[in-house]
């Protein structure tokens, strides 16, 4: 067991052996590497933008001076002659013993000889705190329309299509009484079955009003139950009598 974990001893294990040394691989070098360098440094200074790489340097007898960047009046040339643009010479003064003109009209004799009305301000009123003001023209405060002169009346287009819903209306009631398809329930005997529903539901309420008012019993609950479906039934038939005023009655 112990020959197999350690080797046996011998005298050549004492010479020392010769570390073999680990060599790697050669870097990776581009082919290309010569060109990209080229190309870099053709292009290193492409986008500078610092100004020229040479510039004169500024001489010291070119230094900024007082009041050297203020503007300066013109000089005024005395010596140029006054040009005026009227070059006729004017008439002389009257004297005082001279007739003056008659029949001129200046325009202030114009404006005092004539009445003029002063101009009437336009009606506004004051609606803020700080004083503004809107027209009353056309802010709707002034009654303005109801001064015109088909104001209230019907417009033509509603008395056209009145007229026409009318005569359509007419024109089918007699077609209908000619093709005597089915009978016609008068106006008193509408008036006479509204009458006689509105009674009966006068009946139904008082019998319903008659209820008590613990309802704890299944007979009770079914009572009032038919009453309320009665009740709704003859509004329901009211209410279609009363607003068609031709009701046509089935033969069967």
């Amino acid at each position: 067991m112990s020959e197999a974990i350690y080797p046996p001893e011998s005298v050549y294990n004492c010479i020392p052996k010769e570390q073999e040394e680990i060599k790697n691989p050669p870097r990776y070098v581009s082919k290309h590497k010569p060109a990209v360098v080229l190309e870099h440094n053709l292009n290193k200074n492409a986008k500078k933008t610092m100004g020229p790489p040479k510039l004169e340097p500024p001489s010291p007898e070119k230094y900024l001076k007082k009041h050297s960047k203020q503007l300066e009046a013109p000089q005024k040339a005395e010596d140029v002659p006054k040009i005026y643009a009227c070059g006729v010479r004017r008439p002389p003064v009257p004297g005082r013993t001279d007739r003056p003109l008659m029949g001129i009209q200046t325009k202030r004799d114009f404006l005092q000889s004539t009445s003029l009305v002063p101009k009437k301000p336009k009606a506004s009123c004051v609606d803020t705190k700080n004083g503004d003001k809107q027209y009353l023209e056309n802010s709707g405060l002034v009654p303005k329309y109801i001064l015109k002169k088909g104001y209230g009346e019907v417009p033509a287009y509603l008395r056209q299509r009145s007229e026409a819903e009318q005569k359509a209306q007419e024109e089918y009631e007699r077609f209908v009484r000619e093709q005597n398809v089915m009978p016609q329930l008068s106006d008193e005997e509408q008036l006479a079955a509204i009458e006689g529903l509105k009674k009966k539901w006068d009946e139904l309420h008082h019998e319903y009003q008659g209820l008590p008012l613990i309802i704890d019993t299944l007979s009770k609950k079914t009572r009032k139950i038919r009453l309320e479906e009665q009740m709704s039934q003859l509004q329901k038939d009211i209410s279609f009598l009363e607003r068609f005023k031709t009701i046509y009655i089935h033969k069967n």
